[in-house]
């Protein structure tokens, strides 16, 4: 045979064509499609996480994921006396023949007469697979032109199709964004975030621990990166900082500094405390008591070096152990560390966010050099979230009465998630309280952790969206699928992403999973004032 004839039919190497991919060879709709890789496709381009078309009999195309690939043989001695030219006659003769490449599909959806349905059936055998293309991926995830759609990243293998997040459904229940130490979870966050403020979905109450959403940060490179407020320079963002200073030092421009007065702290803010400041079950309990008995003043009175006649009665009547009393005392010492708490606050810090939340405005809260202890984040959040919430809920009670207006969706983001979820407290905090509340009060969470497993099962099943980048830890994988049906084949993908700019995106806001690289987030820069622009121009002609 002539190298010519050799070459025609056993080719050097496969060469990427455009269709098809292979044909579906078995499976289920449960645990999946099994699919032969065409010959002259070449199984080093397939990646988990890549979007494919399998069209059927019918008008019907199912969509779905490659979540496995695999190498076959048709027969145990080409396992065992493999060829040993990679190139040679015997391996091009294999190829193909007695060898084959195979990818295990994940149906997810079913494209029929211009309506999109989860898929409730399977291909016959033999169907022919065949790459997604762009048009078929905006059939599924929109326009990410349109209102309310915020363009998040592209596909894997895909850079020119658009993944588009519906920021309606995001912000309609509590979402989260996990991943390790490094995978870029905080511009992912912001980048949300911007999204969210340019579509006017939901306004916006940032809890920046380390002082990374309001004017600026940096990248990896040290180079400056815009916050919020500098992002949006048309008033839609507002920064508060609990340390001025601070805030003065990097430059931020703050439009108010949060003073919180002790008089205004009640048990309810303390008790989330007690892991870190060691506050046992009883000492949690006596808060409660002398907040009764001690009024408004309770706190101030405790930290006194010299304890009052009311406080020293609650020994000496027998209401408190006087070890219990003295260990509390030490214990709320603490609180003098955070320059934040004075005896008398001159201005409302709530009434200050409220106003700011109902004229539309986002508020990002700095924490400065308080955002290193970890007592001042959760006191902070804590004590705001609560009396937020309350709020909420008045006028939201008020306007399904038929009085005022309903308030705004807000979305309340949180970082070190897991401190304020945990197992055994979430079913007691306003955390755990919004998060199972869907949206009721028009309040969600937007949670940021790199170890979802240290939240609530409970709160994490009401997780609407997930946006995931990498894990690692196998207990963090399996908190990220909690309440996911079919998260079998998902782990696999999960567990491949790249350590920056890919994620995983599944749940509310996306009509199924899928795999990104993320956009830069500078990107952003031009876009975002370009619609600010825009929205100026429209401003004057409709009012010279």
């Amino acid at each position: 045979m002539s190298e010519s004839e050799l070459d025609q039919w056993f080719p050097r190497s496969p060469i990427v064509a455009t269709s098809p991919l292979g044909v579906i060879i078995s499976g289920s709709l449960s645990q999946g499609l099994e699919a032969k890789l065409a010959p002259d496709r070449l199984i080093e381009g397939l990646a988990v996480g890549r979007y494919v078309v399998v069209r059927g009999q019918t008008e019907r195309r199912f969509f779905g994921m490659i979540t496995d690939v695999a190498l076959e043989t048709q027969h145990p001695e080409v396992a065992q006396f493999p060829p040993t030219e990679p190139d040679g006659f015997l391996a091009r003769a294999y190829r193909g023949t007695l060898t084959s490449g195979r990818i295990h599909i994940t149906p997810m959806l079913v494209l029929e007469s211009n309506e999109v349905r989860p898929a409730k059936t399977v291909p016959a055998h033999f169907t022919q697979v065949y790459d997604a293309s762009p048009e078929e991926v905006a059939e599924i995830f929109g326009d990410a032109d349109e209102a309310g759609r915020f363009h998040i990243g592209e596909p894997l293998e895909m850079p020119d199709t658009r993944i588009a997040l519906d920021l309606k459904r995001f912000v309609e229940r509590s979402s989260g964004i996990f991943g390790k130490s490094g995978t870029g979870k905080t511009f992912l966050t912001r980048m949300v975030l911007a999204g969210i403020i340019q579509e006017r979905a939901a306004v916006n109450l940032i809890f920046d621990m380390h002082n990374e959403y309001g004017w600026k940060s940096q990248d990896e490179s040290r180079q400056d990166v815009k916050g919020l407020r500098q992002l949006f320079y048309d008033g839609r963002v507002s920064v508060f900082t609990l340390d001025p200073e601070s805030s003065r030092r990097r430059g931020s421009k703050v439009d108010f500094t949060v003073r919180i007065g002790y008089e205004q702290l009640e048990p309810e803010d303390l008790e989330m405390l007690a892991p870190l400041f060691g506050f046992t079950d009883v000492q949690s309990n006596a808060l409660y008591m002398l907040r009764r008995r001690l009024g408004l003043a309770w706190v101030r009175r405790l930290l006194d070096e010299e304890p009052d006649e009311g406080v020293r009665a609650l020994t000496e009547e027998g209401k408190l152990h006087e070890g219990t009393l003295g260990a509390i005392q030490r214990k709320l010492a603490q609180l003098h560390r955070f320059g934040f708490l004075v005896d008398r606050a001159d201005d409302d810090p709530i009434g200050r966010i409220l106003d700011y939340i109902n004229s539309g405005k986002s508020v990002v809260l700095e924490f400065g050099r308080y955002g290193n202890a970890l007592e001042a984040y959760i006191l902070v959040a804590n004590y705001i979230t609560r009396r937020i919430h309350q709020a909420y809920v008045t006028r939201k009670e008020a306007y399904l009465g038929g009085q005022g207006q309903e308030p705004r969706p807000l979305v309340i983001t949180i970082e070190e998630a897991h401190k304020f979820l945990d197992p055994s407290i979430a079913r007691h905090t306003i955390f755990g309280t919004i998060a199972r509340e869907m949206r009721k009060y028009n309040v969600t969470l937007l949670v940021v952790d790199q170890r979802p497993s240290g939240i609530d099962q409970e709160v994490m099943s009401q997780i609407g969206t997930r946006v995931t980048a990498l894990l690692d830890e196998e207990n963090d994988i399996r908190a990220v699928f909690t309440g996911v049906a079919g998260s079998a084949a998902l782990r696999e993908v999960l567990a491949r992403l790249e350590t920056k700019q890919q994620a995983l995106i599944l749940g509310h806001a996306v009509p199924m999973p899928v795999v990104i690289r993320t956009r830069d987030y500078r990107d952003l820069y031009g876009e975002i004032q370009g619609h600010a622009a825009d929205a100026a121009d429209i401003t004057s002609a409709l009012y010279p």
